[in-house]
């Protein structure tokens, strides 16, 4: 399997962390459980458009890599919903003047976005019996029921897709392993503006705290609970 950090990360690097044990699998559990994180229009925007065009209509968009996750999210939440399993949704609400803080200090487009940008994309938007987690920082334990919402449907694995890698889908990730979940990220269903970023993070969370791989191989893992 090629992971994105291939070529970036040099073997050199890669063999040393092999050398101290970091990397093995934690395997997926019984009763997985689905965060699709801040996949609105904001993030993604209204069709996919190379980064240079798409940041004139969002600041925050990350372009077209962010609707080719789309596509593999969609294939997740469809087996999930399927299964009964749950889908729940993080996402960052719309901003008001009350809402200033470090996070508009660090990135302050996001005051100024419209309502627009802060709906869930169609495709994969939610529908009655997934749980809404409106956010403020960027794990979305932080602050949220997230962790009760897990513990009460007797989750043991939390598959961690959306925006961006090295942000929330990150932050979200060792948080999901500090409370001692199985995580799970496929590669190609978490997306980030900048390619070098996406693929570092995802080398360090695989790593330490999650398993990392392509959604094919998700699909097979879960198919076969």
């Amino acid at each position: 399997m090629s992971y994105p950090w291939d070529g970036i990360i040099s073997e050199e690097e890669q063999a040393a962390y092999k050398a101290v044990g970091f990397g093995r699998s934690s395997g997926i559990g019984k009763r997985p459980a689905l965060l699709v994180i801040d996949v609105q229009y904001r993030t993604v925007g209204s069709r996919p458009m190379p980064m240079a065009e798409a940041i004139k209509e969002y600041p925050t968009s990350c372009g077209d890599v962010a609707w080719a996750a789309v596509h593999k999210i969609k294939l997740l939440v469809d087996l999930f919903r399927s299964r009964g399993w749950p889908v729940m949704y993080p996402h960052v609400a719309p901003k008001f003047g009350f809402d200033t803080g470090r996070l508009s200090d660090k990135v302050p487009s996001i005051m100024g976005i419209p309502a627009k940008g802060y709906e869930f994309v169609a495709e994969i938007a939610p529908v009655e019996g997934d749980i809404l987690l409106p956010k403020k920082h960027p794990s979305a334990f932080f602050g949220t029921p997230l962790a009760s919402y897990l513990i009460n449907a007797q989750a043991d694995t939390v598959v961690v897709t959306g925006c961006s890698t090295s942000g929330c889908v990150r932050g979200s990730v060792v948080d999901a392993f500090a409370f001692n979940f199985r995580t799970f990220v496929p590669q190609d269903a978490v997306y980030d503006r900048s390619p070098t970023s996406h693929a570092v993070n995802l080398f360090d969370m695989a790593a330490k705290y999650a398993d990392v791989g392509t959604t094919e191989d998700l699909l097979g893992k879960l198919s076969a609970i």
